[in-house]
């Protein structure tokens, strides 16, 4: 079936799919949006709101859907699956996600899907390794959110404590996204400018405690927002947004996205979250960037903790 290169769908409409669709709007990206529930009025109720204010934004035919509508889509976002409760880890909800992403995932692959896969439900990593497993896809059309949210998170965090605009800040969280995830402190800059260079320059260096507080507040704010407010949305759905607006318009950016790992940074069998390269082929290419011992010990804990929760679901 010939690709809609226009056309995306989203599977899964509770408070995460239900933000990625309203940031799609916002963002004009595609001509057509399906939306997929078991809830069947709960995607046509969300259809329809999102509908009432396309005078405002971008042309777009937004309809709730089934499978056979989003064989031709060009970008599926899979949210669908239970959500994290106030005191659950990612990986605590594995063994119900895992069985709901293999029914979702079935279904889009007997339709023949060609298009991009993305991951957003959690564990986003071992999810990830999943649908690609049953979907028979190509490593490169499926793809996690990954650490792309953590990885603003650390931005802004960073840009507050420096003073700078957080868009300037470069600096990476890989590995699970999860409680094993790792900054990649020895690569991070502002605007190019080493980060101990840069907070030399303004009078202020960061000292271990500090990086290892921002550290801490990265790692843990989803479960600070959802202990105030029940549920992590917005940001995610702006972390979609990117990776969508990457494979739409072929910008080739680097992106911190769960992948298929074959080798890299030491690693097969298994899905982590490191930058890689995102274009409209999906996973272009994936990047073994540097890391300093520390952070390789690091990463190989938060591999060997993937495989442990692979292991378990029988994958």
């Amino acid at each position: 079936m010939q690709i809609n290169p226009r056309k995306a769908a989203i599977v899964g409409c509770g408070f995460v799919g239900a933000s990625i669709a309203f940031r799609f709007v916002q963002q004009g990206l595609f001509s057509q949006l399906v939306l997929v529930d078991v809830n069947r009025e709960k995607a046509e109720g969300e259809a329809m709101d999102l509908s009432d204010g396309l005078p405002y934004a971008s042309a777009m035919d937004i309809t709730a859907g089934g499978y056979d509508d989003i064989a031709d889509c060009a970008l599926v976002v899979i949210t669908a699956g239970a959500n994290q409760k106030p005191g659950e880890t990612r990986l605590d909800l594995i063994e119900k996600n895992v069985s709901i992403l293999n029914s979702v995932v079935g279904e889009i692959a007997a339709r023949n899907f060609a298009g991009i896969l993305l991951v957003v439900s959690n564990p986003v990593d071992v999810l990830t390794y999943a649908a690609w497993k049953r979907s028979g896809l190509p490593k490169s059309r499926v793809m996690g959110s990954g650490t792309v949210l953590d990885t603003a998170r650390l931005k802004q965090l960073l840009g507050e404590k420096l003073g700078v605009d957080s868009r300037n800040v470069h600096a990476f969280i890989v590995g699970e996204h999860g409680d094993s995830e790792l900054a990649v402190w020895s690569g991070a800059n502002v605007s190019g400018v080493d980060l101990d260079q840069f907070c030399h320059l303004r009078g202020d260096p960061l000292s271990r405690e500090e990086m290892e507080r921002l550290y801490l507040g990265v790692r843990d704010s989803a479960y600070e927002i959802i202990h105030r407010k029940g549920a992590t949305y917005y940001g995610i759905a702006m972390a979609v947004g990117r990776i969508a607006q990457c494979i739409l318009r072929d910008e080739q950016s680097v992106l911190p996205v769960s992948v298929v790992l074959e080798g890299q940074y030491g690693q097969t069998g298994l899905c982590l979250s490191v930058p890689a390269i995102v274009g409209k082929d999906g996973v272009e290419e994936i990047l073994e960037i540097p890391l300093s011992s520390q952070e390789r010990m690091e990463l190989e804990r938060s591999a060997q903790q993937m495989k442990q929760a692979i292991t378990s679901v029988g994958l």
